[in-house]
């Protein structure tokens, strides 16, 4: 065997297994806070109102504002808002990533010379 074929062979395997940890573990990740989100919450408590969640306290959280992509469609780890389609989002963004450093790896090889 080849060392391109065996390379190939570990980049197809790597593939997917990340498409696998991103579509199918995703649903299994906790939905609390993670380190940052507990931090920034402390001296706060989360109370439901007509207008969504609001923070009642003193904590770092409470001068958050939403971010410029908080409405895009995979924002939140999720498809268009709905955290039942986790999954997706995770094999979108898997997808993206590889076509993203194919185009680069291509592109760097090229530049010096490779095949």
């Amino acid at each position: 065997m080849t060392a391109p074929r065996r390379g190939s062979r570990f980049l197809v395997g790597f593939a997917v297994v990340a498409l696998l940890v991103a579509g199918v573990l995703s649903y299994f990740a906790s939905s609390s806070p993670d380190g940052l989100d507990a931090t920034t919450q402390r001296g706060c408590e989360a109370v439901e109102t007509d207008g969504g969640e609001q923070l009642e306290g003193t904590c770092i959280a409470q001068g958050a504002t939403d971010h410029h992509l908080s409405s895009s469609p995979l924002a939140g780890y999720a498809v268009r808002g709905d955290s039942t389609f986790t999954g997706v989002a995770g094999v979108v963004g898997v997808l993206a990533v590889l076509a993203v450093s194919a185009l680069l790896f291509r592109v760097l090889a090229r530049r010096r010379g490779g095949p």
